[in-house]
């Protein structure tokens, strides 16, 4: 059989690979996906996609199972129970983002509290000063913790899980295992606790500044080249460091804005409960962490959205207020709230292999 020299070249032309999309996914006829391959793809694509989806469900089955869940005044109630751990969250998230993870962010909190503390009512200093410096012992937390990491080459998991241990200890050192009560406490730290009014309804600037801290780390992660490194640190670490992205300074900024961000959130808690106390918000640790991955945020770093962590914190608001109101105990809580780390957990080692 005589083959021409057309057909020759044709059959040995090498095969042309499928398109990439600029996430490196193979891009395929959507004509032929399947409804969940559609949706897996969307949220690859768009991560706030599941927290959201999750949120506005929530918000309609407890809105139809309790008429006084969708009010205004609970959902101010609701951002004021989550406000605390979504602040830490975003100092998680940015540790999280980079494939690393922070045990020891309640304990930064509480420290950095009882030294504000501790240096406006025993040592007397001016309550702005001891504001500024009791910020800047987050800073220098974060600081140790990016020092352990980068320097020492301790992984994240353990590097924190010991300064964990370190920093509440020093918390109890310095408080002498005391609190401070209400009365004795400066107006400053107390003012993020006030509130204004909106429609009627009570809102606290601790709630304000919350929100404006969650914009501002949104546009950073996006608009930034630091951002964009924290990504790239995340996703690979080694193609980073080819790249020419210095990684260890990365990570060592990373801790070190934790740090401030934990700082802050030390003035956010003392105004949030009213007293200084050196064990309030202890078991905050695995809440920021919950925030982050009920956020879709994927704890292997490389993926995720600064917003979904405040979806998170809220998802986490709304399940525990809207089963409280409609007469579940906390364990159901506990319960339901595991069952959504477990999922979001799931759908992030789906979304990776398709990632792939």
């Amino acid at each position: 059989m005589n083959i021409s020299a057309t057909d020759r070249q044709k059959d040995e032309s090498p095969a042309v690979p499928a398109p990439k999309s600029p996430m490196g996914l193979v891009e395929i006829d959507s004509g032929r996906l399947t409804p969940l391959q559609w949706i897996e793809r969307r949220m690859l694509s768009r991560p706030l996609i599941g927290p959201i989806a999750v949120l506005v469900l929530a918000l309609i089955v407890f809105s139809i199972v309790s008429p006084n869940f969708g009010t205004l005044q609970n959902f101010s109630l609701i951002l004021q129970q989550v406000q605390v751990i979504a602040m830490l969250g975003i100092a998680q998230t940015l540790v999280i983002l980079t494939a690393g993870i922070d045990l020891s962010v309640a304990s930064i909190m509480l420290l950095a509290q009882v030294v504000m503390g501790k240096l406006a009512v025993a040592v007397g200093l001016p309550v702005e000063l001891a504001l500024v410096l009791g910020i800047l012992v987050g800073v220098a937390c974060g600081a140790v913790n990016g020092l352990i990491v980068t320097r020492l080459n301790i992984p994240p998991f353990i590097a924190t899980l010991g300064t964990l241990s370190i920093f509440y200890a020093l918390n109890l050192f310095i408080s002498d295992g005391e609190s401070v009560p209400y009365a004795e406490v400066p107006p400053l730290f107390n003012w993020l606790g006030q509130g204004f009014q909106v429609f009627g309804t009570t809102f606290t600037f601790g709630q304000l500044l919350t929100i404006l801290m969650f914009v501002l780390f949104a546009y950073i992660l996006r608009s930034t080249a630091w951002g964009m490194h924290i990504y790239a640190v995340g996703d690979n670490l080694e193609a980073a460091r080819l790249s020419g992205i210095r990684v260890n300074r990365v990570l060592m900024s990373v801790y070190i804005v934790a740090g401030l961000i934990i700082g802050v959130t030390a003035w956010l808690l003392i105004g949030r409960i009213g007293s200084i106390s050196p064990t309030a918000g202890a078991s905050y640790n695995l809440a920021s962490i919950t925030a982050v991955v009920i956020g879709g945020t994927s704890l292997f770093g490389g993926r995720g959205r600064i917003m979904g962590t405040l979806l998170g914190a809220v998802i986490v608001g709304v399940f525990s207020s809207g089963l409280s109101l409609a007469g579940f105990d906390n364990l159901w809580q506990e319960f339901t709230i595991g069952l959504l780390i477990i999922g979001a957990v799931a759908v992030d080692q789906r979304l990776r292999k398709i990632g792939r």
